[in-house]
C-alpha cells in the first residue's frame, strides 16, 4: 500500500491553511487531558457490547487510541487482543522478526537467545518511537496493540502522544519543519546486521505522510543508533523541537502501566516505555500486535469463537 505526500482539500496540505485551522479546532476541542479519560471498563475483549465498542472507538476517533480494561486478567489466550482488534477491522498482522508464527510478539525479558540483544526483549527502558519505522513503505505499521497478561513487580510505565498532536506542535512552531519531515529522505534507518548477515537493508523515508483515506501517519524513533537524519538546518531544528515537546509535562502526553486483562488500541501512537523489575512473583509479559491496516471507524460486531488467518509474511519488515 502506497503513501502520499498530500491529498486536494486535506488538512494536512500546508497550502491549505483555512482547512488546518478547522481541522486543528475541532482536534483540540474537548480533547482529553489524562488516561483516565481514555479507559474504557468492559467485560470480555472477545465479545464487546455494542456500548462498550462505541466508547472505544469515541477515544480512538479523538485520539488514535483507547485503553481497555478487561475482565480476563492474566488469561494468555492470544484470541483475546487478537478478537479484541478484529472488531475494529484489524488482522493484516505483520510478521516481524521476533513475532510468532500468528504474528502475535510476546515481550518479555529473554535471556541468552538473539532476542535478549534487542531492547523490547530486555527491562531496560524504551525511547519513543512509533513501531516498525523501519517498514517498507507497502508494509507500513498502521495499527498497534498491547495486551498485558502480567505485570512487571516495578516499573513498565508506557507514554503515549497521539501523532497528531505532535504533528500541530510542530506546524503550529513552524510550517517549514513539516515541509522538512514529510521530505522522502529526511530520516535514513541503517541496515540491520547480524553476525555479518544483512537482516535488512538500509532505507529512507519521511517522518509524516498522507494516507490513501487521507489520514496521517507518522514514522518515527528517537534512538539515535537506529536513525540518520538529514543534516540540514531545518530538520535539525524540526528534531530538536519535536524531543523537547516528548520530553516536556505537556497535557497531551499520557502515562499507563497495563495491568492484566488491560491493553492498548491504537493507530500506532508515538510511545515509550520505561524500565522495569521482575521478581519471582511478577515477570512482565505483554502481547504486541502490529497491523498494516488503521482502525475502522466503526464496529464490527464479530461472532466468538472465530477462524482466525493470518497474513503475516515472515521477513517483510
Amino acid at each position: 500500500m502506497q503513501t502520499r505526500q498530500h491529498t486536494k482539500n486535506s488538512p494536512f496540505d500546508l497550502a491549505n491553511e483555512a482547512g488546518y485551522a478547522a481541522w486543528r479546532d475541532q482536534k483540540l476541542e474537548d480533547y482529553p487531558t489524562s488516561i483516565e479519560q481514555l479507559i474504557v471498563e468492559i467485560n470480555d475483549p472477545r465479545r464487546l457490547t455494542t456500548a462498550e465498542a462505541e466508547a472505544l472507538l469515541t477515544r480512538a476517533r479523538k485520539t488514535n487510541m483507547a485503553i481497555y480494561a478487561g475482565s480476563t486478567g492474566g488469561d494468555p489466550d492470544k484470541a483475546i487482543p487478537k478478537s479484541l482488534g478484529k472488531q475494529f477491522g484489524l488482522t493484516e498482522l505483520d510478521c516481524n522478526m521476533g513475532a510468532d508464527d500468528d504474528g502475535v510478539t510476546s515481550l518479555q525479558v529473554v535471556e541468552g537467545k538473539w532476542r535478549s540483544s534487542y531492547i523490547p526483549y530486555t527491562n531496560h527502558p524504551i525511547h519513543w518511537h512509533t513501531d516498525g519505522y523501519y517498514n517498507l513503505p507497502e508494509r507500513q505499521i498502521r495499527g498497534l496493540q498491547l495486551h498485558c497478561v502480567s505485570a512487571a513487580a516495578s516499573g513498565g510505565e508506557n507514554a503515549l502522544l497521539d501523532h497528531e498532536i505532535a504533528y500541530i506542535h510542530l506546524r503550529d512552531s513552524n510550517p517549514d519543519y513539516i515541509r522538512a519531515l514529510m521530505a522522502a529522505t529526511v530520516m535514513t534507518i541503517p541496515p540491520n546486521n547480524e553476525n555479518g548477515e544483512q537482516l535488512r537493508p538500509a532505507r529512507r523515508g519521511p517522518v509524516f505522510s498522507v494516507l490513501e483515506d487521507g489520514s496521517l501517519h507518522m514514522r518515527y524513533t528517537a534512538r539515535t543508533r537506529s536513525i540518520e537524519w538529514s543534516p540540514d538546518p531545518l530538520t535539525q531544528s524540526a528534531i530538536k523541537t519535536l524531543e523537547a515537546f516528548l520530553d516536556s509535562d505537556t497535557p497531551y502526553i499520557y502515562r499507563d502501566t497495563l495491568q492484566p486483562g488491560q491493553g492498548l488500541i491504537s493507530n500506532n501512537v508515538l510511545h515509550d516505555r520505561s524500565g522495569f523489575d521482575d521478581d519471582e512473583e511478577h515477570t512482565r509479559q505483554l502481547y504486541r500486535l502490529r497491523y498494516y491496516q488503521r482502525m475502522t471507524a466503526t464496529w464490527n460486531r464479530v461472532r466468538y469463537p472465530w477462524s482466525y488467518k493470518s497474513s503475516c509474511n515472515p521477513g517483510g519488515g
